[in-house]
């Protein structure tokens, strides 16, 4: 396994990986999560894209900002085939240490409400809940905010 930067000719993949990585969601949701409809462009070419490579297969996609105090996951997305596998929590190891070496404390993120699969492994890997509030862009919808300090150790 490896986890290398994206770049501008990974797009059409990373777009490809998230859409199927989503799929269930988005006939739980009745409509795309936000990743799935976001333009990765800009953000691969600031360098907010990690790929987890498994051989010469992607497995995963990670989109991870820089703020002034604290790194936020955008998307985690495990490619079907290597879903249940630990590939989710390696792309959430490496949001850690790319917000340690950023020397920021904390790691945050959002999910929507009615993903509890998500937010379940989110909780398990040490996350905490923050606050619920409605999704600004889907009415109806709800996000759920989460943080966790990379100090905290993990055990999933």
């Amino acid at each position: 396994m490896t986890i290398r930067k994206a770049l501008a000719g990974d797009l059409q993949t990373v777009v490809s990986l998230t859409q199927a990585a989503c799929a269930p969601y988005t006939a739980l949701l009745g409509a795309p999560p936000i990743p799935v409809t976001e333009d990765y462009a800009p953000r691969i070419e600031e360098g907010e894209v990690w790929l987890l490579e498994s051989g010469d297969e992607l497995a995963g996609v990670l989109t991870l900002e820089r703020h002034e105090d604290h790194a936020m996951i955008f998307s985690v997305a495990v490619s079907p085939a290597f879903q249940d596998k630990g590939f989710g929590i390696k792309l959430l190891s490496h949001a850690d240490q790319e917000t340690r070496l950023w020397s920021l404390p904390e790691v945050r993120l959002y999910t929507n409400a009615r993903m509890e699969r998500n937010i379940a492994l989110y909780l398990a890997y040490g996350f905490h809940e923050t606050g619920r509030r409605p999704n600004p862009y889907r009415p109806g919808w709800v996000l759920v905010d989460m943080a966790k300090s990379v100090d905290e150790v993990t055990t999933a």
